[in-house]
């Protein structure tokens, strides 16, 4: 019989039992939803609302449920408890008798769901920020390793001027590292405790909803009583989180899809993270990257119908809000898992430097460089470049690229072109002249990669 059921006059129907329960998914709880119950018993007996007796006996009962239910001793079933809560409570009762069931005083399942997820949501923020800070290492071991590697950079997928591969991969760290932030900050949304609002209105019991909300390790309990069972706005946040991560992640896998193909040969992924095909005994195909990529758009999704559900809801609780937690539980374990296999992938690639090398050299990536010749010599940057341009043609009809053009070449153009013209074709001279704040320079991304080795040691230390 359900825990509500003094009011009925007949048990739920099956299907609708099932169509209803929470426990399939909200079972992942237990241990949150323990942690609750043993705080609220606490607090209870101090506040001499139970005896500390009844509290002893809860909480030896609790911690026996909790061991039974990690050993495997203990399942739960649908057709007997709706919910974990319930489950749990029902499991209590039947071990320690009256003052089991003294435990839900002072409190409704309203207030106790949200302060599980609001416990899980800070752990599984937590857990991400530690898998967020594995990956950036990974690629910063790569930016270091392979320090003086230059490719071309793309803008359109179009060649477009030399960069250092430190450097292009050090833009996915800053990437990581603001998602690192938003993490972090889902997690401090978190980080309010909701217990003790009971159903909607508080209650008349003199509960200490502080010394609830300290011994359960939050900031501060809710001020609203109704904001306090409603309010999901931090699982929105952690989803946005992750959802954001995961569209940087499929960029950075699109990029390394790309690079392993035959026509860009930029790396080779380790045969770990790669397979092969039932029919073509050549293949080996990026797969791990390709699911990592599709998989970004499933979290998406988990964001959207969460704030689909949430969108139209009146105060205070709604069953509605029974949808909240798989997509959370989804996106965090997609996140996390992409986390791991990225940070393996990138660990174990190698880096082909001379295809870098080799492809850097086409699609004439000197020619900013040559326009800037001009424009320091007093020619307008426009001028210039429409100088540039001329060269460029030049070079295709002739089939060449800049650096095989004679100076009366260049000459031709304009007269201010000298013999030193040839130094702006150097790939790794016109690489080391960005020294600017940010910029691919060798000195630049040096500056890059020790305020990153800082970031990263001060957002480890916060994990």
């Amino acid at each position: 019989m359900a825990l509500w059921s003094g009011r009925f006059t007949e048990g739920a129907d099956a299907f609708t039992q099932q169509f209803g329960a929470s426990l399939p998914v909200d079972t992942r709880l237990y241990a949150q939803d323990i942690a609750g119950s043993v705080a609220h018993a606490g607090m209870l007996a101090a506040q001499g609302i139970i005896s500390a007796e009844d509290a002893a006996a809860i909480a030896e009962g609790l911690a026996a449920i909790k061991a039974d239910i990690e050993s495997g001793a203990l399942a739960f079933d649908v057709q007997q408890s709706e919910d974990i809560h319930m489950a749990i409570e029902s499991e209590l009762t039947a071990r320690i008798g009256d003052a089991g069931a003294r435990l839900h005083t002072g409190r409704s399942r309203n207030d106790q769901v949200a302060t599980d997820t609001r416990l899980y949501a800070k752990q599984r923020a937590t857990d991400l920020m530690a898998a967020n800070v594995t990956l950036r290492e990974a690629l910063m071991a790569q930016a270091e390793e392979h320090f003086d590697v230059i490719l071309p950079g793309y803008t359109h997928l179009q060649h477009a001027q030399p960069v250092l591969l430190a450097h292009h991969l050090l833009a996915y760290v800053h990437m990581l590292a603001r998602d690192f932030q938003r993490l972090a900050a889902a997690r401090d949304a978190a980080d309010a405790c909701p217990l003790g609002a009971a159903a909607l209105a508080g209650t008349t019991y003199p509960l200490d909803r502080f010394a609830t909300a300290q011994a359960l390790g939050f900031a501060h309990p809710i001020s609203n009583s109704l904001d306090a069972v409603s309010d999901r706005d931090f699982l929105l946040d952690l989803i946005y989180a992750c959802s954001v991560s995961c569209l940087h992640l499929s960029r950075l896998c699109e990029e390394l899809i790309l690079w392993s193909t035959s026509e860009f040969g930029f790396i080779t992924l380790s045969d770990a993270y790669a397979t092969g095909s039932s029919i073509m005994p050549q293949k080996k195909n990026p797969d791990f990257a390709e699911l990592i990529r599709g998989k970004s758009g499933r979290v998406v999704g988990d964001l959207v119908a969460l704030m689909v559900t949430l969108k139209s809801l009146p105060l205070a609780y709604n069953k509605d809000l029974q949808e909240d937690k798989q997509g959370a539980m989804d996106a965090a374990d997609t996140l996390e898992d992409c986390y791991v296999c990225a940070a393996g992938m990138i660990a174990t690639m190698t880096v082909n430097a001379d295809a870098m090398a080799a492809q850097a050299k086409k699609g004439y990536l000197a020619a900013t460089d040559v326009a800037d010749y001009l424009a320091k010599k007093g020619l307008p940057f426009r001028r210039a470049h429409e100088v540039v341009g001329h060269l460029v043609l030049t070079c295709e009809q002739r089939g060449c690229d800049l650096e095989d053009l004679a100076l009366a070449d260049f000459q031709a153009e304009s007269d201010l072109f000298e013999s030193d013209i040839v130094e702006c074709l150097n790939l790794p001279a016109i690489v080391a002249a960005r020294t600017t704040y940010g910029g691919t320079g060798h000195d630049a991304v040096r500056v890059q990669l020790a305020e990153a080795q800082a970031a990263l040691a001060a957002d480890r230390a916060r994990c």
